[in-house]
């Protein structure tokens, strides 16, 4: 796997860490949710900075936001007991069959 590729999924990960911690954090309320907050938005703008030496700011954020809102979603349903209907699941889905496609055939990938 091409390195960009590890960068934008870490950079995805962490995202979803923050954004986890972001729930957990209860309007920053708490400490050290907050904290993680921070610290993982750091390392995902990082790592997502260090795939753009290699993709276009386009393409990286269209996977990031796309797989960051999918991940989330079930971070939601499995951790936080959050329901999705039919239409979030077929929502993401179709943001899942986006990122293929982008990856799949778009020239504009990589620089």
């Amino acid at each position: 796997m091409p390195i960009h590729y590890i960068y934008l999924l870490l950079a995805v990960i962490t995202e979803t860490i923050g954004t986890s911690a972001l729930q957990a954090s209860e309007q920053f309320s708490k400490f050290w949710p907050s904290a993680l907050v921070v610290l993982a938005y750091g390392a995902s703008f990082y790592l997502m900075s260090m795939t753009l030496k290699y993709m276009s700011v386009s393409i990286v954020y269209a996977i990031w936001s796309g797989l960051g809102i999918v991940f989330i979603g079930i971070i939601g349903w499995v951790v936080f007991k959050q329901s999705l209907d039919l239409a979030a699941i077929l929502g993401m889905g179709l943001i899942i069959a986006g990122v293929i496609v982008i990856n799949l055939f778009s020239s504009s990938t990589t620089h």
